[in-house]
Parts: structure tokens; C-alpha cells; sequence
């Protein structure tokens, strides 16, 4: 496959899942900011995502302070911001229509179609009345948009670079996901708590859960109160909940082998290395070493592979 095709297959599916992500981000902080709570922990909250988004500059270059309302809209709306929601799914548009001849017309008439109408929905207002119900809608056209890609074209090498850059999009924007959430606490939350404070947990976490669709599979799991240690044991090492790190590393790995070449064997080992310690990992141990330091990591090596990605088979580009 010619190495600017596999670049705009990667890229359309990047984008794609940086939409559907930033929209979960977004979902997950929004219901959280509906609970009682003081100002200045809501600020913090916001904060922390554009924070953990590495968006934190670029939003003060333009807003004075920090509110739910400009930050809902700088990261969903703004068109100078290459990571609002808006600048993520025309540039998915823009690479799927670069190479239509590689796409079946389902998979091109999808993301067409996602493209005209989140402009429609922006310009009508619908945004600003319903936030919430316009991030269902986000996840939506992405699940619509993989599922699409998955039942209607060939499994060859442009099936697999999408693949690739779906889930490696979604290992990072997943552990950006925990690590904010985490972090905001402080990792106060293995001490003792009063009635209170265990009851606005309960919403804070259940709410995290079902950022990433997970909170039906957490009670089917563990068949218990929502534990913090465990949330991160789901989301980080379990294989078989679709958007853990192990599970994204897992089709990244296996994406990976479908498409090596003569000069991708250190890109495979990296990736096969990261897998390894997801698979032989105890979130024990994780906890006990600190979670932030081992995201942080993991992040790092993320887009570590993304580069090597790049370079052993795309365009080189920046993105």
C-alpha cells in the first residue's frame, strides 16, 4: 500500500476516536459538574482536563478564566483549536475523502454525512440547549463509523492501518481519562471517608465508568461498591473490557503484525514490550509505585510508537 494512503486511513480513524474521546472527556466532567460542590473544585476539574488534554496554553491565550461554558466550547466548537471535537471530525472527513477510492461508499457517505451534520447541530443551537445529549450523539457517529468500517470493508492493509489508529488513539486518550480523574483526588481516596464523601464518590466514579460505556461491565465484573483501585484495575489491565490499556495495546499489537515491513521490527518489539507488562502487571503494584508516574509513562511510550508508526510506514507529517 502506498505509504500516503495507509497515512490517511490512520488518520481519518486518529481523528475519529479523538472526537468520540474528547466528547466522553468532556460528557464525564460536565455530569460531574452537576453534583454539589464548591467553585473552586469545579475549576479544578475543568483545569485538569484541558490539562491533561495539553490544551491548557492555548485556552488561556484566548479565555480570561476558566469556566464550564468556554471550555465546553473551545474543545467542541472552536475551529482554531485542531483538537476541538468540530476540527476532529472535518479532518477525519478530510482524509477519508482523500482516499474514497480505498473506502467502501457506507464508510465514506458516514463520515460525510457526520461532517455536515455537526455543523448543522452547532449552527442550530442545539449544542449550547443540551450539551450532553450533543456528546451522545458524537459517540454515536463514531460507533457508527467503526462499525461500518468493520462490516463492510476488506480486511486488508487499509482495514488495518484504520484499526491501527483507532486504538492507538484510544489507549492514549483512556489513560489521559484515568489519569485526570485520579489525579484530581490526589489519591486521597484510599483513606477513611464520611457518608457524605462516599456517596458523592459513588457519582464521581460511576460517572468515570460511564464515560467509557463501563459501568454495566464493572457490576457484571465485580459484583460490589464501586472501589477506586478497582476502577483502575478495569481500565488499565483487564483484556477483555474493549477500551483498557490492555486491550488497546492488545489490537495494536496484532494490527501491527498484519502490516510490518523490513524496518518495523523495533516498532513491533516497543509495542509488544508495552503489552507484556499490561499482561504480567498487578494493579497492586501499579497503586503502590504511583498511578500518575505510571501513566505518564505509558503516555510516553504511546506516542512513542506513534512516531515510529509514522516513520516506518506514513507520510511524514504532524498532526
Amino acid at each position: 500500500m502506498l505509504s500516503r494512503t495507509a497515512d490517511h486511513l490512520y488518520w481519518m480513524a486518529r481523528y475519529t476516536e479523538r472526537a468520540e474521546n474528547t466528547a466522553r472527556l468532556l460528557d464525564v466532567n460536565y455530569q460531574t459538574s452537576l453534583l454539589p460542590q464548591s467553585a473552586e473544585v469545579a475549576k479544578y476539574g475543568w483545569q485538569g482536563l484541558l490539562s491533561i488534554s495539553e490544551l491548557l496554553p492555548n485556552f488561556n491565550s484566548k479565555h480570561e478564566q476558566i469556566t464550564p461554558e468556554a471550555t465546553m466550547h473551545f474543545m467542541v466548537c472552536d475551529e482554531d483549536n485542531p483538537s476541538s471535537i468540530v476540527s476532529c471530525l472535518r479532518a477525519a472527513r478530510e482524509n477519508a475523502r482523500a482516499v474514497r477510492g480505498a473506502l467502501t461508499t457506507e464508510a465514506w457517505e458516514t463520515m460525510n454525512t457526520t461532517w455536515l451534520d455537526i455543523n448543522r447541530m452547532l449552527r442550530s443551537g442545539d449544542f449550547e440547549r443540551d450539551p450532553a445529549n450533543v456528546f451522545e450523539w458524537v459517540k454515536f457517529r463514531s460507533h457508527l463509523s467503526r462499525g461500518v468500517v468493520l462490516g463492510t470493508m476488506l480486511q486488508d492493509d487499509a482495514f488495518y492501518f484504520a484499526r491501527l489508529g483507532t486504538f492507538l488513539e484510544r489507549a492514549d486518550n483512556t489513560a489521559r481519562l484515568v489519569d485526570v480523574k485520579f489525579h484530581a483526588l490526589n489519591t486521597e481516596f484510599f483513606g477513611a471517608a464520611t457518608e457524605e464523601d462516599q456517596e458523592y464518590d459513588f457519582y464521581h466514579w460511576s460517572s468515570i465508568l460511564r464515560s467509557v460505556s463501563a459501568f454495566e461491565i464493572y457490576r457484571k465484573v465485580y459484583r460490589d461498591v464501586i472501589r477506586p483501585e478497582r476502577v483502575a484495575d478495569l481500565l488499565i489491565l483487564r483484556a477483555d473490557m474493549p477500551r483498557s490499556l490492555h486491550a488497546c495495546m492488545h489490537e495494536v499489537v496484532m494490527n501491527l503484525e498484519k502490516v510490518k515491513n523490513q524496518q518495523s521490527s523495533e516498532t513491533q518489539r516497543r509495542a509488544g514490550k508495552l503489552l507484556a507488562d499490561l499482561q504480567y502487571s498487578k494493579v497492586e503494584e501499579i497503586l503502590a509505585t504511583g498511578l500518575h508516574a505510571y501513566l505518564t509513562q505509558f503516555l510516553d511510550r504511546v506516542n512513542d510508537l506513534g512516531g515510529r508508526i509514522s516513520q516506518d510506514f506514513l507520510m511524514p507529517a504532524t498532526h
